[in-house]
């Protein structure tokens, strides 16, 4: 990808995409069958994006994930991102 295109993500997001890209690194091979480790890598999401993740949309996240990890997706998560907006 082009330095031009993580530029602007950083622009709009304000999250440094070299962060992003060690901390995918940094979870590649993680258990997301435990919940611990699920809510750590959530906490850190939230670190990275300088957002507060509350604690009931954590909640929801982590079943998600921990029961059924293969059908996450960024879609997935960003469905129930926007529904507690909405709340």
């Amino acid at each position: 990808m082009s330095n031009d295109l993580f530029k602007n993500i950083e622009k709009k997001s304000g999250v440094n995409m070299q962060e992003v890209f060690k901390f995918a690194e940094s979870i590649k091979g993680a258990n997301f069958r435990d919940e611990k480790t699920v809510r750590e890598i959530i906490q850190e999401v939230g670190k990275l994006a300088n957002k507060k993740v509350p604690k009931e949309q954590e909640d929801q996240l982590v079943h998600a994930i921990v029961n059924d990890p293969k059908s996450i997706n960024f879609g997935t998560i960003a469905k129930m991102l926007e529904k507690n907006k909405k709340k």
